[in-house]
């Protein structure tokens, strides 16, 4: 092939990161293909106007990163594909998902070249088998707790590493709170519409769930202090940061008022708090305006990798202890291997790098999805994976869905998101982030929309 010469100017930063991403974006789009030899040091050092060392620094990271390998003598190449298998499920051509709330995909490779090139780090260093030991204790390795308190203080919330715990993701740590914080048979409070996660562990912990009144900051103060006087509950369950489903977002001033009701009636609060990484700056968390009563928990697996199953449980110290043991319980504790990775992925800023693509995604294909159901009355924060959709008269929740998916489309009625038996409002869920691409996303918003213009089928199924 002819050298290689990239063009700079649609990359910012320093140049060596910026020859780094030309080089990423070239093997996506198979300009540069497994086994191109790359330009010598001196050869794109001068072609670019740059010294060598930056041409060095830029061959250096990206092979850390996995893209290229050197040899001795011989030079440096393009790496090899760096996956041969893949343990995706395959998209169904003829269905598409809007009901899971996944993260939308990465741009280019950059998950897998970023794995890859950990990987390949860690396996240079001693006691990389230790990860695969029994040794760590269950909070975690002392070093991952330090990154877990990292990633949570970006939060706005300042805790010491010993008050954190690792946990295998975000649906883990809840179960280890509620199974410390309460015994079969207790109510838990909730918001009028929950995440169904959470639902599930209620049934799996045979636990009862009351959801309260909200307006469109969140929980209301006033239900709230009303319900503690009524209700034996001591425990709140809430998502008070792009909430799952509704996407509202509640003020500083709202969170202060919701944190004195529980400490004037000792409610602990659990705040899952898995989607603040999508805010540049989002608010001051709940947690932070009562602090003795809060149980905080964050997770790498929206903002990361789904796969990525590590989560982060920020309590008072005073509860490390107890909470320890329910999850040794569970899970004896959070696997070392991937809480190393997200570790150095933390430190070396390919984190900073995955939230930088999750943001521009989800803030495009909410673009896109106000473009679809212009009209149609709906709510959501511009930076969510998800929507709230009102369903216009005559449309109720499961006739909506039912329809939908005759389509070929799924989205979440409002039912899996009531806690107790309650009146579903005649609402639905559509997630943005699963579908791979984002003509795929219109095409299935185009169905949703050709839906709601019409009126439902009439039901043959009871005579």
């Amino acid at each position: 092939m002819t050298m290689w010469i990239p063009d700079l100017s649609r990359h910012e930063g320093p140049r060596y990161a910026a020859i780094v991403e030309a080089i990423a974006e070239e093997i996506e789009q198979g300009r540069l293909k497994p086994g191109d030899q790359m330009p010598t040091h001196r050869e794109l050092a001068n072609q670019l106007g740059v010294t060598t060392g930056t041409i060095t620094r830029a061959y250096a990271e990206a092979a850390r990163r996995g893209l290229l390998v050197g040899e001795t003598g011989r030079g440096t190449f393009v790496k090899g594909d760096l996956l041969d298998f893949d343990l995706s499920a395959a998209e169904d051509e003829a269905l598409v998902d809007l009901s899971s709330n996944n993260p939308p995909p990465s741009a280019g490779d950059l998950l897998g070249q970023s794995l890859a090139g950990t990987l390949k780090d860690l396996s240079s260093r001693r006691g990389l088998a230790s990860l695969l030991t029994y040794g760590p204790p269950a909070a975690g390795a002392e070093r991952h707790r330090v990154a877990g308190a990292e990633w949570v203080a970006r939060s706005g919330l300042k805790v010491r590493p010993e008050q954190v715990l690792v946990c295998n993701g975000a649906l883990h740590a809840m179960t280890v709170v509620f199974a410390t914080l309460c015994r079969p048979g207790d109510t838990v409070f909730t918001e009028s519409l929950t995440y169904s996660g959470m639902k599930n562990l209620a049934n799996l912990l045979n636990l009862r769930l009351q959801g309260l009144p909200m307006d469109a900051e969140g929980i209301v103060p006033e239900a709230f202090e009303e319900a503690c006087r009524r209700s034996a509950a001591r425990v709140l369950y809430t998502i008070p940061t792009v909430q799952n489903p509704l996407g509202t977002l509640m003020s500083e001033q709202r969170r202060r008022e919701v944190a004195a009701v529980a400490a004037a009636h000792e409610v602990s609060i659990v705040e899952d708090d898995v989607h603040s990484f999508m805010l540049p700056k989002p608010p001051a968390p709940l947690s932070s305006f009562a602090p003795e009563h809060s149980y905080f928990i964050m997770s790498t697996s929206k903002s990361m990798a789904g796969g990525m199953r590590v989560g982060y449980l920020a309590a008072p110290e005073r509860m490390v202890e107890p909470l320890s043991t329910s999850l040794r319980a569970t899970v004896w504790m959070a696997a070392p291997l991937l809480a190393e990775i997200v570790s150095e992925w933390i430190k070396d800023g390919t984190a900073d790098r995955l939230v930088g693509q999750r943001r521009a995604e989800a803030a495009a294909r909410q673009e896109l999805a106000a473009r679809a159901l212009e009209g149609f009355e709906f709510d959501a924060h511009p930076l969510s994976f998800h929507l709230w959709l009102h369903l216009p008269e005559p449309w109720r929740s499961n006739e909506f869905a039912a329809q939908l998916k005759r389509r070929g489309v799924l989205v979440s009625p409002s039912e899996a998101f009531v806690p107790g038996r309650e009146e579903a409002p005649h609402a639905v869920r559509v997630c943005l982030g699963t579908p791979r691409t984002r003509e795929r996303l219109e095409g299935a918003l185009a169905v949703v929309r050709e839906v709601l213009q019409k009126t439902p089928d009439p039901s043959l199924s009871v005579i």
